[in-house]
């Protein structure tokens, strides 16, 4: 039996939003493929980890995801018609003219045709009637979603390409075609449908076609500058920090965002996040008194102030 979403992230079926949140930012961060070159079961579990946040992580897909399983997750899952089976086979089989049309339900359960997400029912054409839409969801990594990049994924039991163009959004949708269901009178074939997911990443977050990491530096980094590594998407990059950087600070690293076809590349925002030394013992009160002898003045000072 496949483990649970639950068990892949490690929670318990009764953990909360932030629980869920911190387990699966531990675990990609173990597991992402940037720390773990060249291990394939890694990588598979990465993949694994980032579907069952994917899921987990948004409320409608969990509860979905928790009253049904894996069958939540199938091509065109309808979760009114599944509950509508189960009563019927609560009821012990139910006839058509019992009000349930169990043929139509079993043929709309797992697929069909009619518009989902952003799109919109196709006109009929004359001649032949086309066939069915198939309507699927993929899942993409957050590197694919920004950079583009093509993934198969398994249709009617063949394998079709999808090429992804860069910068494409979660919720977003692709139609495919002639890669929906053959029509059974010789008309043309249906298309495929697909809504798109992006997990997120553990490092990255996106504001419209920039980027943005929080960067950890020394207090001597900040206080001397330096040259540091910066990852991007495309491979690390050397970025200089000046000399006096404040915690917070945002260094723009242009062209290092989304690529978008057609569009100017986004930038990579890298906010400085400021590591303070850990020191024991009998060395905390001698290394506190050093630091805040290099203050100049209040640093409260230009705080306007208010009356009570």
């Amino acid at each position: 039996m496949a483990r649970s979403y639950y068990d892949i992230l490690g929670v318990p079926r009764t953990a909360d939003e932030t629980a869920i949140k911190k387990a699966f930012r531990k675990l990609a961060h173990q597991l992402h493929p940037d720390r773990n070159k060249s291990d394939d079961d890694a990588e598979k579990k990465f993949k694994e980890v980032n579907r069952a946040y994917e899921v987990l992580g948004d409320a409608d897909k969990r509860k979905l995801y928790d009253e049904f399983g894996e069958d939540a997750e199938k091509l065109g899952f309808d979760p009114e018609k599944a509950r509508a089976y189960r009563q019927w086979q609560a009821g012990g089989g139910v006839s058509s003219e019992g009000g349930v049309d169990v043929e139509d339900l079993l043929s709309q359960l797992f697929g069909g045709g009619g518009g989902f997400g952003g799109f919109g029912a196709r006109p009929r054409a004359s001649g032949p009637p086309r066939g069915r839409d198939i309507q699927a969801e993929m899942t993409l990594d957050f590197t694919t979603a920004c950079n583009g990049g093509e993934r198969v994924i398994t249709i009617d039991g063949r394998e079709v390409t999808v090429r992804i163009p860069a910068g494409v959004r979660d919720g977003g949708n692709l139609r495919l075609r002639g890669q929906g269901l053959a029509s059974p009178r010789g008309g043309k074939p249906g298309d495929l449908l697909l809504q798109l997911r992006v997990a997120p990443d553990p490092d990255f977050t996106r504001d419209g076609d920039d980027l943005r990491i929080e960067l950890p530096i020394t207090l001597g980094e900040a206080l001397r500058g330096a040259h540091v590594e910066v990852p991007t998407l495309t491979g690390a990059v050397k970025v200089r920090v000046p000399a006096g950087a404040q915690p917070g600070q945002v260094l723009r690293i242009r062209g290092k965002g989304v690529t978008p076809k057609g569009r100017p590349a986004g930038d990579l925002l890298v906010a400085l996040k400021v590591r303070l030394p850990e020191v024991d013992g009998h060395d905390v009160d001698a290394a506190i008194t050093a630091l805040e002898g290099l203050y100049d003045g209040d640093v409260r000072a230009g705080l306007r102030r208010r009356a009570a």
